[in-house]
């Protein structure tokens, strides 16, 4: 059975299932659900807790041991199974169809699993857990989304906002979801239950923005230019790595390019998306910015990314002069203003 987690708690307050599986990348999310269904099994008497990590020589006869063990003290079981890769491979495969037709009575078991891709979604073993568990398949809440999930996390704790402020806090965590968590906290902290003034806010949030280095892409593919400066500049102020940075733009500009040859190729852009393992926000990000930014300029930025790795590795580049940083934006804009 498919469940939205914001629907866990209602559920929770109905009974217990016998098996729970979380797939996300959005840790804050997945670990908040986690944790409300570990809570939920203790209260019902599940007072054991065995927790299995599939990791590179895990043996999967482990996962079935644990279902078929009793407690020394005759109490029942949460089986907690971790699954970081995502890839449990054909052991593993098997064994999790097993373990669902023999689910013991005395036993609940919670799968962690990370947001799967396309393919693995389309998997025998992943197909077997959606139709026999509760099972939490947790998105990414996108920047778009962001302001509301501040705004609803901010009304739990009785306080609220309005919309400049919730876009000022979204700004400064960039998307980050534990980034704004701990903020909307600090602000219940710092601040009695009531509307939030902007000045409360900003001064509470202010500096303290937490910039991801992959969402740089976004917005380099997405022409938003006050974001991309706002957010490289961020990256220089927290003293992130230039070859780190560097690596992720060229990696994008290259990924941009061999499906922008393979369209002209007549290749369905489907398919490459696909090929390339290109999905989610990222996938809706990629077909506008094939439309918006020519081959011509794809080359240009390649040219230009390999000039900047030589002056960050201390040599001359022919297309820069001064700051590595500097020739990082001029990079990056390159892209974004493209049309």
């Amino acid at each position: 059975m498919q469940m939205r987690y914001d629907a866990i708690d209602a559920h929770l307050a109905k009974g217990l299932a016998a098996l729970y599986v979380i797939s996300s990348d959005e840790h804050l999310l997945a670990q908040e659900t986690a944790d409300k269904i570990r809570r939920a099994a203790k209260e019902q008497g599940f007072l054991e807790r065995e927790i299995l990590t599939v990791e590179r020589y895990f043996k999967w006869g482990q996962l079935l041991a644990a279902n078929q063990s009793q407690s020394l003290f005759g109490d029942r079981k949460l089986i907690d199974l971790r699954i970081p890769s995502g890839k449990p491979g054909k052991d593993g495969s098997a064994a999790l169809q097993e373990y669902i037709h023999n689910l013991s009575p005395d036993n609940l078991t919670l799968i962690s699993l990370p947001k799967l891709d396309w393919a693995t979604q389309k998997a025998v073993w992943v197909t077997a857990l959606q139709q026999s568990a509760v099972y939490i398949d947790i998105p990414l809440i996108e920047r778009p989304a962001l302001p509301n999930w501040i705004s609803l996390r901010l009304s739990a704790q009785g306080q609220s906002a309005d919309r400049p402020s919730l876009e000022f806090i979204a700004d400064r965590v960039e998307g980050n979801l534990l980034a704004a968590h701990q903020e909307i906290q600090k602000l219940g902290l710092l601040h009695p239950p009531g509307k939030l003034s902007f000045e409360a806010i900003h001064d509470a949030v202010l500096n303290v923005a937490r910039y991801d280095v992959f969402k740089l892409n976004e917005a380099m593919l997405s022409g938003d230019v006050a974001r991309l400066v706002r957010m490289l500049d961020g990256l220089k102020g927290e003293g992130e790595a230039l070859p780190l940075v560097l690596w992720a733009m060229a990696e994008e500009l290259r990924t941009l390019l061999k499906l922008k040859l393979g369209v002209a190729d007549g290749r369905p852009l489907s398919a490459l998306l696909k090929e390339y393992r290109i999905w989610g926000a990222r996938e809706k990000l990629m077909e506008p910015a094939l439309r918006r930014v020519s081959l011509k300029i794809l080359q240009a930025a390649l040219q230009d990314a390999a000039q900047v790795d030589k002056m960050v590795k201390g040599l001359r580049a022919k297309a820069f002069a001064g700051d590595a940083w500097d020739a990082l934006l001029q990079l990056g804009l390159r892209v974004a203003k493209a049309n």
